[in-house]
């Protein structure tokens, strides 16, 4: 049963199949060297839009840049707050103009759930979970306490974690997106 729906399952999303291998080599490299380049970035966004273009005119080439606009839009404010690298906004901009706008955002909210598991697994693996919660609680009760007194307060420092590569979490998100064929259509 399974073999005889596996073709007509993979031709149905025969159009997510490049993207899962760009998200793949995305995650290698930054596993390897924590960093994305940009030659694959920029030539996965390339090739992104001419594959739209190709597939549906102007229309699937309009659709490949609202994609590539929003995955920009979407990590843009974590990459300024320094959660995030250059690479992984250009990695989700390339990933969607690919998808267009639709997958896109399918991708960023299975990329975030992915992003989110990996990051409490890194936090319980280093023995720091209920550290990072307390000083968060901390944060905000000073935040909500002393801001209405009209005082600042200054923060502790804070102890440096090395990121997590976040390429991981986008190829684990991309994975999902295939799997469901979610914004496919």
């Amino acid at each position: 049963m399974l073999w005889t729906a596996t073709p007509a399952w993979l031709v149905a999303h025969l159009n997510l199949i490049p993207p899962f291998l760009i998200a793949l080599w995305i995650s290698y490299e930054d596993l390897r060297t924590r960093k994305i380049p940009n030659y694959l970035t920029f030539g996965a966004a390339l090739a992104g839009l001419a594959y739209n273009l190709a597939v549906a005119g102007w229309g699937g080439l309009g659709d490949g840049l609202l994609g590539l606009l929003l995955g920009v839009a979407f990590l843009i404010l974590p990459y300024i707050l320094g959660g995030m690298g250059a690479g992984d906004v250009k990695a989700l901009a390339a990933l969607g103009a690919w998808l267009g706008p639709a997958g896109t955002l399918y991708l960023f909210c299975y990329m975030a759930i992915a992003g989110g598991l990996i990051s409490l697994a890194v936090l319980i693996g280093k023995g720091i979970l209920w550290q990072k919660i307390r000083r968060g609680w901390n944060h905000l009760l000073n935040l909500l306490l002393w801001h209405c007194r009209g005082k600042i307060v200054a923060s502790p420092p804070r102890q440096i974690i090395k990121g997590i590569p976040y390429g991981v979490a986008i190829a684990l998100g991309m994975g999902m997106l295939l799997v469901t064929g979610a914004g496919s259509g």
